[in-house]
């Protein structure tokens, strides 16, 4: 299940196609757009100094809305004047907007968006992945800090065999996958079972098709092993455990501000770091929760999730 982010029928369906940030295994998240990027043009004035609007964007997907509105929150708290333009499209469109100056921050994913710039990139880690894409946007655009908090792919299990097996990464699982039944969506042996044999020696007993139903099947027992996006919500509502990728076989998807740097000044730049300084996976995952799961509404979650860490 990979570039960029489907989940559970449940969650496939609240997320509008998967909210996934970028996953190699056929997620349709709206930001997983691969076509060549757009050629550069200037960047409008409108929005950036002090006193100017600067306008945040998201995709049309529940997670991008949701931390869209936590940038537009974050800001405000400073003192920054906020146009909000939610729920706009796929990144082909975002990324043009946002180089115009008719957007000025976007929530992002960064494996994702340095696919989209360069498909050939090789870059899996954090660090390698922000160094290339700094190296690969145009003049006028730039990515902030990356959050801990990603929108991945990663192999997950429950609690029970977490604690029966005794593994918290997927190198825990070397000499124990060969008794494992894995599950993924259709095309996840094809794309994945050579890498796990090169990268952590692992040969599963089986490989099974779970496609939406894959965070289910491990909870039923069905599978042992499955692979699910790490901002799933049913991660909190069925007590899943992802396990950690220590060698970084899935691509770094942290979330990752990117903005017309015309358009936003020190404070917000600020703002926004501040953010990412305290997001984290299980934060963000707990957060979709509330707003695929329990319904509420994205701004009223962000705005609690900001006030607990201390940045309204």
């Amino acid at each position: 299940m990979t570039p960029r982010p489907v989940r559970t029928a449940l969650a496939a369906a609240l997320l509008l196609a998967g909210a996934a940030a970028c996953s190699s295994s056929g997620g349709s998240d709206p930001l997983a757009a691969k076509s060549p990027a757009p050629a550069p043009t200037a960047s409008s004035s409108a929005g950036g100094g002090a006193g100017k609007t600067v306008v945040v964007g998201s995709a049309n997907f529940p997670e991008n809305v949701l931390l869209a509105s936590i940038y537009s929150q974050a800001l405000q708290a400073k003192g920054v004047k906020v146009e909000e333009k939610f729920n706009i499209g796929s990144r082909e469109v975002l990324y043009g907007q946002l180089q115009s100056g008719a957007l000025t921050v976007l929530p992002e994913y960064n494996g994702a968006l340095l696919g989209y710039l360069d498909a050939k990139s090789t870059a899996t880690g954090k660090d390698a992945v922000n160094t290339e894409l700094k190296a690969k946007l145009p003049a006028g655009l730039a990515i902030l800090d990356s959050a801990a908090a990603e929108d991945k792919d990663s192999l997950t299990v429950t609690q029970e065999t977490a604690d029966k097996l005794g593994v918290k990464s997927i190198a825990d699982l070397a000499g124990k996958a060969q008794d494992l039944v894995v599950g993924g969506p259709p095309e996840f042996k094809s794309r994945r079972e050579q890498q796990f044999k090169d990268v952590y020696g692992l040969t599963f007993k089986e490989w099974k098709p779970t496609g939406d139903t894959t965070a289910n099947a491990l909870k039923d027992g069905g599978i042992q092993v499955g692979n699910v996006f790490t901002t799933d919500p049913k991660i909190v509502q069925l007590k899943l455990v992802s396990l950690d990728d220590p060698k970084n076989l899935f691509s770094s998807q942290n979330v990752t501000p990117l903005v017309n740097t015309a358009g936003l000044d020190a404070t917000g730049t600020a703002a926004l770091n501040a953010v990412s300084a305290k997001l984290d996976t299980a934060g963000l995952t707990a957060l979709m929760k509330r707003v695929a799961v329990d319904k509420e509404d994205p701004s009223a979650v962000a705005k609690s999730w900001l006030k607990g860490a201390g940045l309204s």
